[in-house]
């Protein structure tokens, strides 16, 4: 049986992108990210991180380093009760070094991770949600079919409207603690 899902990407959402953040001391979690993901879990959401790692096409640290930073993550989040169901990242960049420099289909705006996630953990796109920081995350969760794209960000209307992008059916909020508020009504309405 297919179930839903709260995409997420990191890096502005999980926490406050400090910029090829790697190590445990750069982490600084935004407002409100717990709550929101004990509501989503609660909600039956599971949840999965979809993230762009150029930092790693680039040299600046290794998918190992990477990985031993998401485990210290994943570990954060179990002591606040909540699970990540799946961790999808794109170690590539057309800029990127050796075997790390490529376009490929994974990278945001592509929909490669959510695609492969989806297909992996019989995941519903359909009845998900995509929750990013910027527009290759509401274009990457369109390409998917992400049912409710949801754009975290200072000035989200503003760019919403500004980019003309209304046809992505983007849903702007300020504040991670809005966007569980929508959330539970929008669960409550359904």
């Amino acid at each position: 049986m297919m179930v839903k899902a709260a995409f997420l990407d990191r890096d502005g959402i999980i926490n406050i992108n400090t910029g090829h953040a790697h190590k445990t001391d750069q982490i600084i979690f935004v407002e409100g990210i717990f709550k929101l993901c004990q509501t989503l879990q609660k909600l039956n959401y599971k949840i999965i991180i979809i993230t762009n790692q150029a930092g790693i096409a680039k040299g600046y640290y290794s998918e190992k380093q990477f990985h031993e930073l998401m485990d210290w993550m994943t570990d954060e989040f179990q002591k606040q009760d909540i699970d990540f169901d799946g961790i999808y990242y794109c170690p590539h960049h057309k800029d990127g070094l050796g075997d790390y420099q490529k376009i490929c289909k994974c990278r945001k705006p592509e929909a490669g991770m959510i695609l492969k996630a989806a297909a992996e953990l019989d995941l519903d796109v359909s009845q998900s949600l995509f929750i990013g920081d910027k527009m290759p995350d509401m274009i990457a969760a369109a390409n998917a079919k992400v049912k409710d794209r949801i754009l975290m960000c200072e000035a989200a209307k503003e760019e919403a409207v500004s980019s003309n992008v209304q046809n992505l059916n983007i849903r702007p909020f300020t504040s991670h603690s809005a966007v569980t508020q929508w959330i539970i009504q929008n669960q409550t309405e359904a």
